[in-house]
């Protein structure tokens, strides 16, 4: 969206009021403004432009849900922002850890002598994760199955569905907070759900 002139003098704070009443021209400010301080926080953090700019939809993203959750009195704006992009920052790579111990602990289990044990509990699970999914919306789980069985990162699966990447976003966490609170449920270990 092109910058609009009228909105280069409204503060921060009115800019977030009319981000709650869906003013989209307000975020596109917000964005012209902030943008570049968060993408460089990120930068810093995760150290991959792709992780970086994924980062820089999701805080904006969230700011767009969620604008109550800026309090100006608390401090400004860019602040607030800076914030959210370090927490975010911080849960990728957290993510981007369990990730890597899964991958080493399903190659030590793979190095490992047959356990029968095992198999059945992993084929327990395995059905158990395959109902869930299958409990899912229809638009969640097709584009949760193109990210994470398909290895397709946002954008591409954007592009495949033919949506845009927000929807796409957002689509994906709910389906996994659905699922993961699925899974929880039926006392899956915390470790084979996916964050």
């Amino acid at each position: 969206m092109e910058r609009d002139p009228a909105y280069a003098s409204i503060s921060d704070a009115d800019l977030v009021a009319a981000v709650g009443s869906l003013d989209e021209r307000a975020l596109s400010e917000i964005y012209q403004r902030h943008a570049g301080a968060v993408f460089a926080l990120s930068s810093r953090v995760l150290w991959e432009r792709s992780y970086a700019e994924e980062i820089v939809q999701e805080v904006f993203l969230r700011l767009w849900e969620h604008p109550e959750r800026f309090d100006g009195v608390r401090g400004s704006l860019r602040a607030f922002l800076l914030m959210e992009t370090h927490a975010r920052s911080v849960d990728r790579i957290r993510a981007e850890e369990r990730r890597r111990e899964r991958e080493s602990r399903a190659q030590r289990d793979a190095s490992t002598s047959y356990n029968l044990d095992l198999e059945l509990r992993d084929l327990t699970i395995a059905d158990q994760i395959r109902q869930a999914v299958a409990e899912l919306t229809d638009q969640e789980r097709e584009a949760i199955e193109l990210a994470y069985f398909g290895g397709k990162t946002y954008r591409q699966v954007a592009q495949l569905l033919e949506q845009p990447e927000g929807t796409i976003k957002s689509r994906i966490r709910t389906g996994l907070m659905r699922l993961r609170h699925r899974l929880l449920e039926q006392g899956i270990d915390e470790s084979w759900i996916p964050s």
